[in-house]
């Protein structure tokens, strides 16, 4: 079977796809992945930080920062996956509906910004100065995803079917960029390390359906469409040697963290 692609290319902010979690805004809380301990650790160190996340969504990563005890401003352009955050998230230091092209905080306000599961949507020629002109000297930006890990004979059956997402092709893309020799970033953030860490997440049947109506091409498809989707990870289920009469399973990913410093 051919797999649906996915370039790795950038999305402009307010388009369809990037707008479209608003209004699943719960559904994505609960269905998609945290971020691990050990790769937080690993990225921002255990002194608290002043942190600006971008493209902060419903708060996943938030939260795991604010556990660690750093000082987090969320931004989020879709008010109604702020709204989310702010009602599920104690202990925020501040928040702002804009996006990652026009960030309403004063220069030198951070010291690091991040963006998790979001660096795709932004346009990097306009973010990238931006999230520079927040950062400290010896700050860094944080870009860090979670990918199915698809050397998993189910997981790479299941993309067979949904295909793989814009955010996984851009940060399996950007590590190809690095082990190259290039830089991921541009010229600005030209000292860039990457970290991944593999961990699971518990799903069901119910999971993992949730999973894929929580994805952007789901969230924008037609009717015939997401019938098309749901009937086919339904069989996946229901026949795949992995899968085939098990109640739970777990899902494997592969967090990708890339950490840049600025010249």
């Amino acid at each position: 079977m051919t797999r649906p692609a996915s370039s790795p290319t950038h999305h402009i902010p307010g388009s369809p796809h990037a707008l479209s979690f608003g209004q699943a805004a719960d559904l994505y809380d609960a269905a998609r992945p945290s971020y691990p301990a050990e790769a937080l650790t690993s990225a921002f160190g255990e002194t608290p930080l002043d942190i600006v996340e971008l493209g902060a969504g419903t708060g996943l990563l938030t939260r795991g920062l604010l556990a660690a005890g750093h000082r987090v401003t969320a931004v989020e352009p879709d008010d109604k996956m702020l709204d989310r955050l702010i009602a599920s998230t104690q202990g925020l230091a501040g928040h702002h509906v804009a996006t990652a092209e026009d960030i309403p905080l004063p220069d030198g306000c951070a010291d690091a910004v991040t963006a998790g599961q979001a660096y795709h949507w932004f346009r990097p020629e306009i973010a990238l100065p931006e999230i520079k002109r927040l950062l400290r000297p010896g700050g860094f930006f944080l870009a860090i995803w979670n990918i199915r890990d698809e050397s998993v004979g189910w997981v790479s059956a299941l993309s067979d079917i949904v295909g793989s997402s814009e955010a996984e092709s851009l940060a399996i893309h950007l590590a190809a960029q690095l082990k190259a020799g290039e830089l991921p970033f541009g010229p600005l953030f030209p000292d860039v390390e990457l970290d991944i860490v593999r961990h699971e997440k518990p799903l069901d049947a119910d999971g993992l359906l949730r999973l894929v109506q929580s994805r952007s091409y789901y969230l924008t498809a037609d009717a015939d469409r997401k019938s098309e989707l749901m009937n086919g990870v339904k069989r996946l289920m229901a026949e795949h040697e992995q899968l085939a009469g098990r109640e739970t399973f777990a899902m494997p990913y592969a967090t990708y963290a890339f950490r840049a410093k600025t010249a």
